[in-house]
């Protein structure tokens, strides 16, 4: 689903309440919202969805599929995703 679907789905779910362009505007504050708080304190929670954690990959040594050579793979953030178990029983 790409982003502009969500925001169709939400709209139609909404029904007239929301416009197209405030819908699209909710849509963009939750995102926001999910990255600040990673930002923040590296925790977003959705109960009965799931957790999203900001999770630290430390420097280490890879290897170039290509020529087999030897690389430095720089250290990294990146997200997690645990599923909640209200959304466990749905899948």
């Amino acid at each position: 689903m790409t982003k502009a679907e969500l925001i169709e789905h939400v709209h139609e779910v909404a029904g007239e309440g929301l416009s197209r362009k405030l819908t699209g505007e909710v849509v963009d504050a939750i995102f926001d919202t999910l990255v600040g708080s990673l930002e923040g304190d590296g925790k977003f929670a959705i109960p009965g969805f799931g957790t999203f954690n900001k999770k630290h990959r430390a420097a280490r040594t890879g290897r170039n599929p290509q020529s087999g050579e030897t690389i430095e793979i720089a250290a990294s953030n990146t997200v997690t995703f645990k599923v909640g178990a209200g959304l466990k029983g749905d899948l």
